[in-house]
């Protein structure tokens, strides 16, 4: 490991511990469903990649799918898991969720578990996911979480279908007790890209992050967080100093640490049901498979790990800005827009003065 490598240790990855699941969300990055690969990681395969990634870091390890409790092994995963001192984590959807699974979430160390919730209707939330009752199911399950003690956020993806529905749908997440709220900004990949003319337009998503800023300013009962909206670390500092505020972002234990936006191949990464190692979860180029390859060895040496660090190499309008550093643009958008990952923010419409001798 080289000197350069060192700020770059993994601190937040999501596994994909299936493809099955039982809802079939319109923006799924895997397209899961009940037919769906369930995943070829044995129970003892899976005990060995997180041996092999204590290797690395001790991260935040996200058991993820796919629905992650089709799995009659996950906590006996998640124990493992804990017992090597990994901080583990669940992103569920909330329909499997009971008092039994929650005293086995408690039993395995489970520190953290996600829910997605994308509208404050049925309506809504049920259309987006496809799936008659889900909604219902998910505030049943936050109730549930609760009464267990256990700590819950919420995440919230957004397309135009549902996008003038952000701020009851947020006001809704406090409601329910959840310590944060994640405002997620559909990537194209899997079913995704089937909606692509639904994804919000940059003039939105500028209008929406700045929102986010000023009820964020003002916010003291719960962490709000955009993802997948790296030029919110623009928007920022920006909005901070027009309106003269002093802006400083509280951090969830469980954050991937650091103030900046796109931290693919950074700090996070995603594994596959498959053993396929990628930068973040919505990201459709393979770095490569832990199966084939130690994910230490992935982990530095892999030729697009190492390419997403060197931001001289980013193109575009993102190689000149003077928001790289803290914003760096969503890499694996432009890597589905584009189909290059390098390439420059396609949702981004901030123009950096530094225009000549632009890289293309």
């Amino acid at each position: 490991m080289s000197s350069n490598d060192q700020p770059f240790l993994p601190k937040w990855i999501a596994w994909e511990t299936t493809q099955r699941c039982n809802q079939q969300c319109v923006h799924c990055r895997c397209s899961s469903n009940m037919d769906a690969a369930e995943g070829d990681f044995s129970t003892s395969e899976a005990f060995r990649l997180i041996d092999d990634i204590c290797q690395v870091s001790k991260p935040v390890l996200v058991l993820s799918g796919g629905e992650p409790l089709l799995r009659d092994d996950i906590f006996k995963i998640a124990r493992y898991g804990t017992e090597q001192g990994l901080r583990m984590c669940m992103a569920t959807n909330g329909t499997l969720v009971n008092d039994q699974v929650c005293r086995q979430m408690l039993d395995s160390g489970i520190r953290m578990v996600s829910l997605s919730l994308d509208g404050s209707r049925a309506e809504r939330h049920d259309d987006f996911r496809q799936s008659p009752g889900a909604f219902d199911a998910t505030i049943r399950a936050a109730h549930t979480l609760k009464r267990h003690g256990i700590k819950f956020l919420i995440n919230s993806s957004f397309t135009r279908r549902n996008q003038t529905d952000i701020v009851a749908t947020f006001r809704l997440a406090k409601e329910l007790g959840a310590v944060a709220w994640y405002l997620f900004m559909i990537v194209p990949t899997g079913r995704g890209q089937e909606i692509m003319d639904e994804l919000i337009s940059p003039e939105d998503y500028e209008e929406i992050l700045a929102w986010h800023f000023h009820q964020e300013c003002q916010e003291t009962e719960i962490l709000m967080r955009p993802t997948c909206a790296p030029h919110y670390y623009r928007i920022a500092p920006q909005l901070a100093r027009a309106s003269k505020v002093s802006y400083e972002r509280r951090s969830l234990s469980f954050s991937t640490g650091g103030g900046k936006g796109c931290l693919a191949g950074q700090s996070i990464c995603l594994i596959d049901a498959h053993g396929n190692l990628k930068p973040c979860s919505y990201f459709p180029t393979i770095a490569g498979n832990v199966k084939e390859r130690s994910f230490k060895d992935l982990w530095f040496n892999a030729p697009l790990l190492k390419e997403l660090r060197d931001f001289s190499l980013y193109r575009g309008k993102c190689g000149v800005c003077e928001y790289l550093q803290v914003c760096g643009g969503c890499r694996a958008r432009a890597d589905a827009v584009h189909g290059d990952y390098l390439a420059e923010e396609p949702f981004c419409n901030y123009q950096p003065p530094a225009s000549t001798g632009r890289k293309s």
